[in-house]
């Protein structure tokens, strides 16, 4: 521990630690394939990955290396994958390598391709199991968790130098500490991040525009039909990875996600709604350049998932033998995706500091998407460092 003399304490909204992107996800440890060379994310999660499965055989939690194939199975995907090898190649993935259609056979059996990337340090957990087990750490070192806890504003002490901000909570939270007094605050607030930034006169944007991702499940009796994770080459045209083939810890195997637009930040139904936040997301300028640059991809997309069909016709590339009557429809997540004014989506982790005032003295997770999880150790000695700096330039002890 860097700071073994200073009192550290989490506030949490909800009455429960890790029940939205902590615990909704599809439980892959990343190896740090897709991921622009010298970017956090390729750095973060190569160093994750290692520290992870460390921790994982530390604490007992149970976790399985089956690894993951991308798969070309035309022309363009190849050309497509020749160029994904050399990335994973510049960012010091661990033990990946090359593999031609017998050799993905090989792998796994029901599997066809012209060619793959195989990376066999890519693995799955249950990144709650994880998330809970880094509050029992933080619980056993003196830290403080604190539930029900919804931030509303920081405030700044005029008397109190000692503890300049004060963390208020909202007035209706269910709360015996209704304000925490504190010297420095790191948020790390997920789907609700850009909102927290802005209580310390941070820029509205990137603003996090919720995408949900309802995924397919095989039944039982076949999910011995796949033990590997399978993925196609992603498509630059398009934002997201593609549908694939996720084993789970529990045994079960999971197929998808596709990627639609929520109308609910934290809201895991097909219909769920909050006015709030669909006015949010409708009238940002950056989301309607998005809607316009992937109109047809977002088309295709709600066509998959009310058509479980079309989604099936997809996975078919890579698992022939795969049949619509060998699924139902599984659980689903929302990713908090950072979006820009220009309708870009925020491509790297973002780090922020809050401005002028009490706002100095907080520093901000903007953007943490996937690889997240697997970088989570390696994003804490980042912050860690940062945090350093944050003490140094403001002279508090």
């Amino acid at each position: 521990m860097r700071h073994p003399n200073m009192k550290f304490a989490v506030v949490e909204k909800e009455k429960d630690l890790s029940l939205h992107q902590s615990k909704n996800n599809s439980g892959v440890v990343h190896a740090g394939i897709y991921y622009a060379p010298g970017s956090l994310k390729a750095k973060l999660c190569v160093q994750g990955l290692e520290r992870s499965y460390k921790y994982f055989k530390l604490k007992n939690i149970p976790h399985k290396t089956c690894g993951k194939l991308i798969i070309a199975t035309n022309e363009q995907d190849v050309c497509r994958l020749d160029a994904l090898y050399e990335r994973a190649l510049a960012n010091g993935v661990p033990g990946v390598r090359m593999v031609n259609s017998d050799q993905i056979h090989e792998i796994e059996p029901k599997c066809v391709g012209r060619k793959a990337i195989y990376s066999p340090e890519t693995g799955i957990v249950d990144w709650r199991s994880v998330a809970l087990s880094y509050a029992q750490d933080f619980r056993q070192n003196g830290g403080q968790i604190y539930t029900n806890f919804p931030v509303h504003a920081f405030k700044e002490s005029p008397e109190n130098t000692e503890y300049p901000v004060h963390i208020h909570a909202l007035p209706e939270s269910v709360n015996s500490t209704p304000t925490i007094k504190t010297k420095y605050v790191i948020t790390c607030a997920g789907l609700q991040s850009d909102r927290v930034a802005k209580l310390t006169g941070c820029a509205p944007y990137p603003k996090i525009v919720p995408f949900r991702g309802a995924y397919l499940k095989l039944k039982e009796d076949k999910c011995d039909m796949v033990k590997t994770n399978i993925y196609p080459v992603p498509d630059p045209n398009f934002p997201f990875l593609g549908v694939h083939f996720t084993p789970r810890i529990d045994g079960s195997v999971w197929l998808g996600p596709n990627a639609l637009l929520s109308f609910d930040r934290e809201g895991y139904g097909q219909f769920a709604f909050k006015l709030s936040d669909a006015i949010d997301s409708l009238t940002y300028p950056g989301f309607w350049k998005l809607a316009k640059k992937y109109f047809s991809y977002g088309l295709n997309e709600m066509v998959c998932n009310i058509l479980i069909q079309r989604q099936i016709k997809q996975l078919q590339k890579f698992v022939p033998s795969l049949r619509t009557s060998d699924v139902i429809r599984g659980p689903s997540g929302i990713r908090a995706q950072a979006l820009g004014l220009n309708g870009d989506l925020v491509d790297d982790f973002v780090i922020d500091f809050g401005k002028n005032g009490v706002g100095k003295l907080v520093m901000h997770v903007r953007n943490a998407p996937s690889p997240a999880a697997t970088s989570s150790l390696a994003i804490a000695s980042m912050l860690a460092d940062n945090f350093d700096e944050m003490r140094k330039k403001h002279h508090h002890a």
